[in-house]
């Protein structure tokens, strides 16, 4: 290595090895603008390998790379001769790696905690001696290189004026993580061009004080009103108020059509009152405790969600906020659905007319696996919604955990959004101007860039974890200081007083008005819509009022049907299958032409063809849904030459809906919640999560228990959203054998969803046909099968599925005579098969084997009607394969007991059960364990 050349230099100084990364920056900013760069960096990059083709700043850089890597590796020079010609030039590379110090980590030294408690390690790199520049070099010009300063050169001093306001002042912008050039040049020129605080006009920074108004005083009177009730008060973040009002104005703006919030418990109420024009007469009724709803639980008032329209510069904007239980984080995904139902259904593909807002808590945000989850699903093709804003409103303390090392492993509580490059903008709440600018940064980014971007709000809970709770117990620190901190809306009030912007009559009157307001019980939101746009939301008044009997009428036309069919069998031209997935389509042709009995995967996908054709969208999401985990659906085909996808479901018309299916990434939670979303935003669709094996289901209990299960009954919120779950004792052992039945059954109540156990490839057929042809919108969780996917007595014919119709009891299909007959035995699902063989290997001829496909709602006229053929009846058997704690027998022997006591009183004590025994683990991971309890518990069917 030349003493003097570049490669000698730059192995002498600060940016050798680990620096690395400063070198690269240089590079880009090289390719950006080369006279950015000093002389002598330019004439040395000009040296470098250039890739033909592609304008400077999209080349790829990395041949550039490995060179430098290779310099990296190599011994460090122990000696640096440097001439004197050379000694500004050092200076200028200190310069610029000063500015990149400040762009890398100037916000570990920002002022963002309002309550200056934040333990923050010093940064070396952020001292200008470090860069061995000191006072002497102040006043000396140097070039700015990409520094957005307005100008090519500026003496030091003027430099190290701009980072230091920009990275180090009340906003803490990260984004230097950001791999792609053009997203950090922006987000560099939007901080440093104004150093992180542009002038605002009067009226602005008076908007900002009527919006921390409206915080405050609604907090404030609630307190008064309602002292030491429970409400999760905004204090100490008022500053979300009007950030939240500067993102929907600003959003309509650019021309969002409509917003969908997901947030937790804190501010929420303030949200719903100041945001979304909530009528505070109404939320005062429910304090004092008043029914709101006629039917179901309710909820607590800050789990309520809420919808309304505002005018912006832009138009009118819907705006709606989800529900949310206490799984804090869990709505989340809910939200993306749903945003990605309405992106859907206005064919907005980039996500330019519809945006979600995800509003967090710090600890949360942090802790909860489901926000990595969100996060990981942010670009995928399935999931994505063009970019999300994130909202976290930091406490710096989750409940009683204050201590970083006892709350997380990261500095930040926002280092898990750095997984997908998302740029992190940390604020000090108690600087609403800087707020403000955040606020602009993000909502531009978002739209310009189509990515997730998060805003940490620095902030505190003036009132401890809920008003009922004292804090200073396990914070007397932090209370202390909060005890004697004025608060945002006083800090800024002071302010704008001190410059002549308003006199202290103009607060008092903002303050007497808004608390007027209230009083009054008018509603205070701005620019609330009194008659608002329908066409901004879905009408959901179709599928409201409907009883669980509405009728569904599911046969369609067989030449129609045969027509799909044929379509369903057919490939592009030269599209060369896999030999295994050519046999299925082979046999598929056969059932078709009635040469072959028709199997589960020909009459599920059968369901969908017929559906798109009547016009009802599609959305199939799930681990292994194109192919199907047993390998009986192949619903998207893979050319077995170049790659190449074809899906059959979407061309078999013109105009035809929507048929979205994809494999999901590996996650249950959050693609659950997700599709949760989608299906409450989506009534005429039909919206399937499919497991790759039911038991992975629980998973996602929190989105079961929660949501699934309950929403209707806790805020009225239908869903038509359905389960695939497959579930069957293979010998498969204890994680691969049960959905968990039980678990279903037990959260089945007032009808709230339906749970079945369909056992022939007619019955899949009808079923998914109803879900969505009856205007009924509840939860279908399906037991699917395994085995009978492929059984060659679980077949159907094309005439079964023109004609039929979902049979929630199948009666006996044996050539009985109904008088001989003394026992039944009652079951669901796959062990019908078993107990058929066992009858006919008996030659029982007493024993009637009926079918109950629909667990919940349990079908007991039809039940009956089917007992009742029986006049000679003595003795009935609940048959299933799960062990006695588990599956049907808990939840349903009373709905079982409750027809035979009707027909005969002696009867409901005759009913037996036979399964396997009670067992903590739901099967034997032994095959030959799970072999003999089979058969036994088939055995005893007929002899119990």
């Amino acid at each position: 290595m030349q003493e003097g050349s570049m490669e000698y230099q730059w192995s002498t100084s600060h940016a050798y090895g680990g620096n690395i990364h400063y070198i690269e920056e240089l590079y880009e900013q090289f390719l950006v603008d080369p006279n950015s760069v000093p002389e002598q960096w330019r004439d040395y990059f000009n040296t470098l390998p250039r890739p033909e083709g592609a304008p400077a700043q999209d080349q790829p850089l990395t041949p550039v790379r490995e060179h430098f890597s290779q310099l990296a590796r190599q011994p460090r020079q122990h000696t640096a001769v440097v001439s004197t010609d050379n000694a500004q030039e050092k200076k200028q590379v200190r310069v610029l790696q000063l500015i990149n110090a400040y762009r890398f980590r100037g916000h570990q030294r920002a002022d963002i905690d309002p309550l200056n408690l934040m333990a923050r390690e010093p940064v070396p790199d952020l001292d200008p001696a470090f860069h061995q520049l000191d006072q002497s070099d102040f006043d000396t010009e140097f070039q700015t290189g990409s520094l957005f300063l307005g100008k090519e050169r500026a003496t030091l001093r003027e430099i190290y004026e701009a980072i230091s306001q920009t990275y180090t002042s009340t906003t803490g912008a990260e984004f230097m993580h950001i791999v792609d050039t053009e997203e950090k040049r922006w987000l560099q020129q939007r901080f440093e061009s104004v150093r992180s605080k542009p002038n605002y006009s009067e009226e602005v920074r008076k908007h900002l004080l009527e919006r921390l108004t409206a915080a405050e005083g609604l907090e404030n009177y609630l307190a008064s009103k309602y002292p030491g009730t429970k409400r999760f008060g905004l204090e100490g973040g008022e500053s979300y108020i009007p950030m939240m009002d500067e993102i929907i104005q600003r959003s309509g703006g650019y021309g969002i059509k409509e917003i969908v919030i997901g947030m937790a418990h804190r501010g929420r109420l303030n949200t719903l009152v100041n945001i979304l024009g909530k009528s505070p007469a109404e939320l005062f009724d429910e304090f004092d405790g008043k029914k709101m709803i006629d039917h179901g639980s309710g909820d607590v008032k800050y789990h309520q969600g809420f919808s309304s329209n505002v005018m912006t510069s832009g138009g009118e904007v819907h705006l709606a906020l989800a529900f949310n239980p206490s799984h804090l984080e869990i709505g989340s995904p809910v939200v993306e659905g749903s945003v990605r139902a309405r992106q859907d259904r206005r064919e907005d593909t980039k996500g330019d007319a519809v945006l979600p807002i995800s509003i967090h808590g710090d600890a949360a945000f942090s802790g909860q696996g489901v926000v990595m989850e969100t996060f990981q699903m942010s670009q995928t093709r399935a999931y994505k919604t063009g970019g999300t804003i994130h909202i976290v409103i930091n406490n710096q303390v989750g409940f009683t955990t204050s201590k970083r090392e006892d709350a997380r492993s990261s500095e930040y509580c926002t280092d898990i959004a750095k997984m997908v490059q998302a740029p992190i903008f940390h604020v000090n709440g108690d600087d609403p101007e800087a707020v403000l600018h955040v606020t602009q940064v993000a909502i531009d980014y978002r739209m310009q860039f189509h990515k997730d971007v998060v805003i940490d709000l620095v902030c505190y809970r003036r009132r401890g974890h809920n008003e009922a709770d004292e804090p200073s117990g396990t914070q007397p620190l932090m209370y202390s200081k909060i005890s004697k901190h004025a608060s945002t809306r006083k800090l800024y009030t002071q302010k704008l007083i001190d410059e002549g912007v308003i006199s202290e009559a103009d607060d008092k009157r903002m303050v007497d008005e808004y608390r007027d307001a209230l009083d009054n019980g008018r509603h205070v939101a701005n620019a609330l819509v009194k008659e608002p746009n329908t066409g901004l939301f879905v009408d959901w008044t179709p599928y409201l009022g409907h009883e669980w009997t509405a009728h569904a009428d599911t046969r369609f036309d067989l030449k129609r049907l045969q027509e799909l069919a044929q379509k369903m069998c057919e490939a592009p031209e030269g599209f060369k299958l896999q030999r295994q997935v050519n046999k299925i389509y082979d046999d598929r042709k056969k059932m078709l032409a009635g040469a072959m009995p028709m199997n589960w995967g020909f009459a599920e996908t059968m369901a969908y063809a017929t559906l798109l054709d009547e016009g009802h969208p599609i959305r199939i999401t799930g681990q292994d849904v194109g192919r199907g985990t047993f390998s009986h659906r192949h619903a998207v085909l893979h050319n077995n030459q170049d790659g190449s996808l074809y899906v059959p479901l979407q061309h078999l018309k013109e105009n035809q809906p929507s048929m979205t299916i994809h494999d999901s990434f590996l996650s249950e939670e959050a693609v659950l919640a997700f599709e949760y979303g989608y299906a409450t935003t989506t009534p005429n669709a039909l919206v399937i999560w499919e497991a790759q094996f039911g038991d992975f289901a629980n998973g996602a209990q929190v989105v079961i228990d929660q949501f699934i299960s309950s929403g209707e009954s806790k805020w009225g919120r239908l869903c038509g959203l359905t389960l695939l779950l497959p579930h069957g004792f293979e010998g498969q052992g204890p994680e691969h054998s049960s959905a968990r039945l039980e678990r279903f059954l037990q959260l089945c109540a007032e009808h709230n969803m339906q749970v079945c156990a369909p056992t022939t490839p007619a019955q899949i057929y009808h079923l998914l046909r109803r879900q969505v042809i009856r205007p009924l919108r509840k939860p279908l969780v399906v037991m699917s099968p395994k085995s009978l996917l492929r059984h060659k007595d679980a077949t159907s014919t094309l005439e079964e599925l023109a004609d039929g119709a979902f049979q929630p009891v199948i009666p006996d299909q044996g050539k009985l005579d109904d008088g001989n007959v003394k026992r039944v035995i009652l079951c669901g699902g796959k062990v019908y098969y078993d107990l058929m063989h066992k009858r006919t290997e008996l030659e029982r001829d007493d024993t009637a084997i009926i079918r109950i496909e629909q667990l919940y709602p349990f079908p007991e006229e039809s039940l009956d009607q089917e007992l009742r053929r029986y006049p000679n009846l003595e003795r009935v058997v609940w048959c299933q394969e799960e062990p006695q704690n588990q599956g049907a027998w808990y939840s349903s022997q009373h709905h079982m007991r409750n027809v035979l006591g009707a027909i005969k009183p002696e009867l409901a004590n005759a009913l037996k059960l036979s399964s396997r025994a009670a067992a903590a683990a739901p099967a034997s991971g032994y095959p030959s364990v799970h072999a003999e309890q089979q058969n036994k518990l088939v055995t005893e069917a007929f002899e119990v």
